[in-house]
């Protein structure tokens, strides 16, 4: 497990500093920590003049839907106007007789035609992937395998990408250039950290993203193996106005426990240039 460490928060404001499109994708169906964790990042980067694109391969919940950029959200990781569009879906033998198309009003209409055992496929399995323009940064949230998000964009063209994994599941296989895979509860957490530490802007909207996904992937800070960082970050945190609120998994109004921080997470500093503050 690699935690977060000066070194790594270097690493990472390198490759921002040389790159002005970054590409943030988030696990298939997501709670509201991944996914808080994610849009955090998103907006962050956003404030500072980054060209950005938040995706993921499912239709978001309906627990996450009251964060902050929820409808930034794309079904697809490349939107650049260049390069190939591939139009997929499943093929098995025999069962298409022939494709062909037709132009119509402005649309150019791809026609399959079942054959006699007819199509075992339906519209939510056509996918859709365009190449070119690719990301050369991509932060991964939550995503313990490259090959779970395959439906939003071509492996190959990760090899030129450097990679930010970012994750809390024992069974990430630890891919990527930046591999911060901790046994934390919360990847806000850690999300929030990267953001201070790199003296992003955390503005209103932000911080209460932030401090809904620690609190719901905490059990509202009463889970045991709250780390001693998801306390220090909801401080700073609430004192930039973020509220606690009630959860789908907990009720926040309920007094926080004394938590037990991991045993192989640090203590951190918040690292701003070469400094430590």
């Amino acid at each position: 497990m690699k935690n977060l460490d000066a070194l790594s928060l270097e690493k990472i404001r390198e490759i921002i500093d040389k790159n002005d499109s970054i590409g943030i994708i988030v696990r298939g169906n997501p709670g509201v920590d991944d996914m808080a964790a994610a849009l955090s990042l998103y907006l962050s980067f956003l404030n500072a003049g980054k060209e950005v694109l938040v995706a993921c391969p499912t239709q978001p919940l309906v627990e996450v839907s009251s964060l902050v950029g929820i409808d930034k959200v794309k079904s697809t990781f490349n939107t650049s106007k260049s390069g190939d569009l591939t139009v997929s879906f499943p093929y098995k033998e025999g069962e298409i007789e022939k494709i062909s198309y037709t132009l119509e009003d402005g649309f150019l209409n791809i026609l399959v035609k079942a054959g006699e055992q007819g199509l075992s496929f339906d519209e939510n399995d056509i996918q859709y992937k365009r190449k070119g323009g690719a990301k050369k940064v991509i932060f991964t949230i939550g995503v313990t395998r490259l090959s779970e998000v395959n439906k939003l964009l071509d492996i190959d063209s990760l090899k030129d990408a450097k990679i930010v994994n970012i994750d809390n599941k024992k069974e990430n296989q630890e891919y990527g250039d930046i591999v911060l895979v901790s046994n934390a509860l919360s990847v806000s957490e850690q999300a929030s950290f990267i953001i201070l530490s790199l003296g992003l802007k955390l503005d209103l909207d932000i911080a209460q993203n932030l401090l809904s996904g620690i609190a719901n992937a905490t059990d509202n800070f009463q889970n045991p193996n709250t780390s001693a960082l998801a306390f220090e970050m909801a401080s700073v945190l609430m004192k930039k106005g973020a509220t606690r609120k009630k959860t789908p998994s907990s009720f926040l109004s309920q007094p926080m426990q004394k938590a037990t921080p991991p045993s192989d997470w640090l203590a951190p500093k918040i690292y701003k240039g070469s400094t430590a503050i």
